[in-house]
């Protein structure tokens, strides 16, 4: 799938997200490995930690869904400034992706930017637990 096709639904998914008190619209498209796309809009919540991003809304419904082999995702956001993934959908997208991973990063303009995972997140937190059972 192109860049721009999985940015354009990122962009429809974008339309639906709550948003109420930050006024952000984010939306997200996650490509899987299989070739199926999943997306996904930021809900939030008056008690600010309940919020969820869209991007993790979309991994949360991929990975209910069966999927965790995870190619590539889209964000699209209704600022100026291309839309790069807060730290903590960074990290919880590293427990489905590698260094390899794509980042579609656009804005309300269809401009985007294309990253790495790598280059966004290039030291990811690993429980030592987790890695010494992985080895």
């Amino acid at each position: 799938m192109q860049d721009r096709d999985l940015l354009r639904q990122a962009a429809a998914a974008r339309s639906f997200a709550y948003s109420p008190y930050s006024g952000y619209q984010v939306g997200a498209a996650l490509l899987c490995e299989d070739g199926t796309v999943y997306t996904g809009c930021n809900v939030e919540n008056i008690s600010y930690g309940g919020t969820i991003c869209a991007e993790r809304t979309a991994v949360v419904k991929a990975v209910s869904e069966g999927r965790q082999k995870f190619v590539k995702i889209a964000v699209s956001v209704s600022g100026e400034e291309p839309g790069i993934p807060c730290g903590l959908c960074l990290q919880f997208l590293s427990e489905f992706v590698d260094s390899e991973f794509i980042l579609i990063c656009g804005n309300c303009r269809d401009e985007y930017t294309v990253y790495s995972f790598k280059e966004i997140l290039p030291a990811v937190f690993r429980s030592a637990a987790v890695h010494k059972a992985g080895e």
